[in-house]
């Protein structure tokens, strides 16, 4: 592991427990933990940057798709293709990213995000109740197309993974915001170990400084899980929008202003 100070590793653990709660509920706490680990260890490779994010989060996944598993009980029948493609869309994902250009995706992405905001805030009642749009053998393909393509986006690029996966199962398939998260905090632990395991093959975990802050990223994301469940669709879907908006100014700020 580097070495870093004290204080350099309050700040990641801080950043990791309010990662972990915003990922809990709508996904997107790479907006945090990512800048802030690219801040505080200037001297590791994109690659130990990224997989070391992947491990602390892994941590915040797990524990709020648990309590989203135990409070909310996600139909799994539907989980398993969502989760099972996502991790191998992961897994092929970070296979390829350190060949292609991020100068490709943020552009794309940025559309994409606006899209979704839009297309959110237009629509109140969208994601209010659960009313699935499709029947038997369509649902669960729809839902392992899901888990593929948005697997395969975190495992090479991954901002705003959890927020997409949200969107995808609101928009697309018909389920509450709630729900939504609830398979999508599901979805993710699979991307996040199937782009781990690549990571690891290639010896780019930092270990050791990817377990501590995964501990706060863990409470961060038992406490994120449980205010979602507690405050229910209406809530989450307020967090989703103001967590894309400011994952469209991120992205906004890198495409027009590139250093």
């Amino acid at each position: 592991m580097p070495d870093v100070s004290l204080w350099t590793i309050v700040f990641l653990l801080v950043a990791a427990f309010s990662a972990g709660w915003i990922d809990a509920v709508v996904g997107g706490g790479g907006l945090i933990q990512l800048p802030a680990m690219l801040l505080g260890l200037p001297n590791a490779s994109p690659a130990q940057i990224l997989s070391t994010n992947k491990i602390s989060s892994l941590f915040g996944t797990t524990t709020s798709a648990i309590t989203f598993g135990v409070k909310v009980k996600p139909d799994r029948r539907t989980v398993l293709p969502l989760a099972g493609l996502a991790a191998v869309g992961a897994a092929g994902g970070a296979l390829v990213a350190t060949q292609i250009p991020m100068a490709w995706f943020k552009p794309i992405v940025l559309v994409l995000l606006i899209g979704v905001a839009i297309y959110t805030w237009v629509k109140p009642d969208l994601g209010s109740a659960t009313v699935l749009r499709f029947d038997g053998r369509s649902h669960y393909v729809a839902a392992g197309l899901v888990g593929l393509l948005i697997g395969f986006y975190d495992g090479a690029v991954g901002p705003g993974t959890g927020s997409f996966l949200i969107f995808a199962l609101v928009g697309l398939m018909g389920y509450n915001f709630l729900r939504a998260s609830a398979k999508a905090k599901i979805a993710n632990v699979a991307t996040n170990l199937g782009a781990i395991l690549v990571f690891a093959a290639h010896g780019a975990p930092l270990w050791r400084l990817g377990l501590i802050m995964g501990l706060a990223n863990m409470l961060g994301g038992l406490l994120g899980a449980r205010t979602a469940v507690a405050r229910g669709s209406r809530f989450v879907r307020v967090i989703f929008l103001v967590v894309v908006s400011a994952l469209i100014l991120r992205l906004g700020y890198d495409v027009f202003w590139p250093r």
